[in-house]
């Protein structure tokens, strides 16, 4: 699995409208966040992740989706556009899915990085769906990197995984 990213973006929003602002200060998604292709999305605020979300569409049309949704289909959108103001939104690109089931990975991934949050205290405040499929170890490494990112209290899991994974020096001969 090939994973690209992060790409960091900070929104500005209220319940009706969200403002979208790049590293380099322009308004407006580019890169990773424009793609077709499979992308998880971490929201977060003060590096505490608040929901974390997979999809194929372009950033800027799935969070469209998710302010104007209004229960009528079941779906009421992004409940934390209620309660905040502000927060940063991270993208990662599947850059290799397969063409058939091209979300199968990224959101196996999806599933082991909420894993993780919880396992560092509590879900995702605004977590409202997660995709549950069976994870290989290539799942769960790609999700301890992600995890890496933000603000969370030591987890003893993860911790030994990222000693297992660290290079080990070799004493000078």
């Amino acid at each position: 699995m090939n994973i690209s990213g992060p790409e960091r973006y900070r929104l500005s929003f209220d319940s009706e409208s969200f403002a979208v602002q790049c590293q380099k200060g322009t308004p407006k998604f580019s890169g990773i966040a424009t793609s077709k292709k499979p992308k998880l999305y971490i929201v977060s605020v003060d590096e505490k992740p608040i929901y974390v979300g997979v999809t194929k569409q372009p950033l800027r049309n799935r969070l469209r989706f998710g302010w104007s949704a209004n229960g009528q289909s079941g779906y009421y959108g992004y409940a934390w556009r209620h309660h905040l103001k502000e927060a940063n939104i991270d993208i990662w690109c599947h850059e290799d899915a397969p063409d058939k089931d091209p979300v199968l990975d990224i959101e196996t991934v999806e599933a082991e990085v909420v894993f993780l949050i919880r396992s560092a205290g509590q879900w995702p405040p605004h977590q409202t769906e997660i995709h549950f499929h069976p994870s290989t170890s290539a799942h769960r490494d790609i999700a301890v990197s992600i995890m890496g990112h933000y603000a969370l209290r030591p987890n003893p899991s993860v911790q030994r995984i990222l000693r297992e994974k660290a290079p080990r020096s070799t004493p000078d001969l």
